[in-house]
């Protein structure tokens, strides 16, 4: 079984987002970078499958500039056999590369690759669309599971327990199929040193978007990037009265 593994480079999850001056979209310029911590869960659970000798083949995708080798390398250290660079200098933060070129992009490499599973993290920290995974399922007319906790994969299907809002609920699905990762399906393991080295070492493979046929031209503007409102202190009151009268005069829920 070969597993396909989108990651994606993301400002680190530690790093305090600072929006650019003009608005146009967060700054990056000299920020830590890291593998967005969804894709993390990813990867690692591909290797456990790997490990419990349910995958023989581990391939790890990302999109983005030549650095983000170093995320392709992290994903290899952690288990993955090989990477692949979708190389572009078009940005992948907010307002880059949306969510469906995305999906066209591993359409093609799914094609290209012909993986029975593709294990990706439900979204990403950066701009929290939420959508790829889902995109992709539709583009390739793949069965999906989303929010997975917990994954079995057996006689060629793949039962995933989901969170949802009445509690959990399993799905049984035929593979080929899509499978976006929650944070309580497992704990990342942090690369060994040895296991680092060895990734510089893994095949590494760099095409464009061109070479697979996606266009990444935006169809969506960013208007502006703003900052969160400071949240307001809260107050005290003296009684049951003053406190619904503020809630129907100030507050105006009542």
């Amino acid at each position: 079984m070969k597993i396909l593994v989108p990651v994606k480079r993301a400002v680190d999850y530690n790093v305090k987002i600072r929006v650019k001056s003009d608005q146009t979209g967060i700054e990056l310029a000299n920020v830590k970078m890291s593998m967005n911590p969804f894709d993390e869960i990813a990867i690692e659970e591909a290797t456990r499958l790997k490990e419990a000798g349910t995958a023989s083949e581990i391939v790890a995708v990302t999109i983005g500039p030549d650095k983000a080798q170093e995320t392709l390398r992290t994903a290899m250290a952690i288990g993955a056999d090989r990477g692949i660079l979708v190389q572009t200098d078009a940005p992948t933060d907010i307002g880059g590369v949306e969510p469906l070129a995305v999906a066209k992009t591993l359409k093609a490499l799914v094609e290209k690759e012909n993986p029975d599973l593709v294990i990706m993290g439900k979204q990403s920290i950066d701009d929290d669309s939420n959508q790829t995974g889902q995109m992709l399922a539709a583009l390739l007319g793949w069965p999906q599971g989303t929010f997975a906790s917990k994954v079995e994969l057996a006689d060629g299907s793949a039962n995933v327990t989901r969170e949802i809002d009445g509690g959990l609920e399993t799905l049984s699905l035929k593979l080929p199929a899509i499978i976006t990762t929650d944070l309580r399906l497992n704990e990342p393991r942090y690369a060994k040193l040895p296991d680092i080295m060895k990734a510089k070492k893994k095949q590494l493979d760099t095409m464009t978007p061109d070479e697979l046929g996606v266009d990444y031209t935006p169809r969506l503007a960013v208007v502006s990037v703003k900052e969160p409102e400071e949240r307001k202190g809260g107050g005290k009151v003296d009684s049951v009265d003053e406190l619904v009268d503020k809630l129907k005069n100030e507050a105006k829920v009542i």
